[in-house]
């Protein structure tokens, strides 16, 4: 701004010992004027929230009907899994397994401000899911959630990192919250208890047996999930230009958000869905993670 006044001030011209700016001139500096003016605001920092101050749904929310997250054996993905990691100026480790793991502490929520933006595995966060943040729990995991002060219980499953916050040990979604009862208060004093899902045969939908599929299933690798369809099919485009498989979309609608999930499948045989899987993350692809899921289940053409 200052060089375009420093310019303004130069450009002037004398005549019979009076000023007289050319109109031309003095347009041309206005216009260095506005452009100096609008770069400055450009330049501030933009959010990428739309809201400062989180919130809960604006309409009315009942969480009774939402069921638990139901675990299941996953393999540990490479997003969200740094270790270590520095949030704040405190540094974390991620735990090298999540067995047996217990925790007393204090747990929030997080709603609106975060709905829809992704989570530290890549995911989309849904404020109605059954899902939480913990700061060193391997993700996915799965935890028992129990609010000490009135008995209730939630099962959710981890798939981001967080909270950053003095004492408080998970940030659930706003749904866990609601059915912990302490939603309104916005914290409660928890029990975790992290429920193994490695090699147990009561998980579903992955069996314990390597290649004991459920009738009707097959293996499939889910590469991400996507709110916007034209990046879900731009991913499956380049998917296809390398993968033998095939690749499809399926769409679901999760409490009034589209998702759209990429995944390459079916496979009979684990192994191979693992083989694929370790591929892409050696290729930095996507978010992988394998999935059991029904031959019948519809793709998106």
């Amino acid at each position: 701004m200052k060089r375009a006044l420093l310019r303004f001030t130069e450009i002037k011209s004398f005549t019979s010992g009076r000023q007289v700016v050319n109109a031309r001139t003095r347009l041309l500096c206005l216009l260095l004027l506005c452009s100096s003016l609008i770069a400055g605001c450009a330049s501030q920092p933009q959010s990428r929230y739309s809201i400062d101050q989180d919130i809960g749904p604006t309409e009315g929310f009942d969480a009774s009907r939402v069921p638990d997250a139901v675990p299941r054996y996953e393999v540990r993905t490479k997003a969200g899994n740094k270790s270590p990691y520095t949030i704040l100026g405190e540094t974390y480790y991620v735990l090298e397994s999540n067995e047996g793991f217990k925790q007393k502490g204090i747990a929030s929520w997080y709603g609106k401000k975060f709905h829809g933006h992704k989570t530290s595995n890549g995911e989309v966060y849904s404020m109605y899911g059954m899902t939480a943040a913990h700061k060193t729990l391997p993700i996915p995991s799965y935890v028992r959630v129990t609010n000490t002060d009135n008995g209730r219980t939630v099962i959710v499953r981890v798939n981001d990192r967080g909270p950053f916050h003095e004492g408080r040990v998970i940030d659930l979604s706003y749904a866990a919250a609601q059915k912990l009862g302490y939603a309104d208060k916005g914290t409660a004093n928890v029990e975790l208890e992290v429920i193994n899902t490695e090699g147990d045969s009561t998980t579903e939908p992955y069996p314990a047996a390597a290649d004991a599929l459920p009738v009707g299933h097959g293996y499939y690798v889910q590469v991400g999930a996507y709110t916007n369809p034209e990046s879900a099919q731009k991913v499956k485009k380049m998917l296809e230009g390398w993968a033998k498989d095939p690749v499809l979309i399926t769409r679901s609608n999760e409490s009034g958000v589209t998702v759209h999930r990429v995944r390459v499948g079916p496979f009979t045989r684990r192994r191979d869905a693992e083989k694929l899987h370790n591929n892409l993350q050696r290729r930095n692809f996507g978010s992988p993670i394998i999935l059991v899921r029904p031959l019948t289940e519809k793709a998106v053409t």
